[in-house]
């Protein structure tokens, strides 16, 4: 599963000892298996991850969407489930304007440093 999400062994070692992840059970050899349910959830952890989310930040979310996502689930539950996850979205919705002003301001470090290195190749100091 490691290999099918692009994360290493350690890395889905450690989110299941962090509890976002449980394996539904072993092979005769001691391998962990996955149901596509975590595979979903792995999938929805790393994206996470570069968007500055807490591992506490991420055990809430799952466990929202778990909830959120049951089949028996009351419509007074849901629409109050529904209102937390548009919470979540407008948070990553923040997360993300703060990683794109992140990349206007390497961006423009960047550039300044080409100039600096296309003046230094012409041999001018400044």
């Amino acid at each position: 599963m490691a290999e099918r999400v692009g994360l290493s062994l350690r890395t889905v070692r450690y989110y299941e000892e962090a509890g976002l992840l449980m394996p539904v059970g072993r092979t005769a050899g001691g391998f962990r298996l996955y149901d596509d349910d975590a595979v979903d959830r792995l999938f929805l952890i790393k994206k996470m991850k570069p968007l500055g989310f807490t591992l506490e930040e991420m055990r809430s979310l799952l466990e929202l969407r778990d909830e959120f996502f049951r089949p028996d689930l009351p419509a007074d539950v849901r629409e109050e489930l529904s209102e937390r996850l548009r919470t979540w979205v407008a948070l990553a919705e923040q997360k993300l304007a703060a990683l794109r002003e992140q990349v206007g301001i390497a961006e423009a470090f960047v550039d300044g440093l080409h100039r600096d290195a296309d003046r230094s190749r012409r041999g001018q100091a400044g």
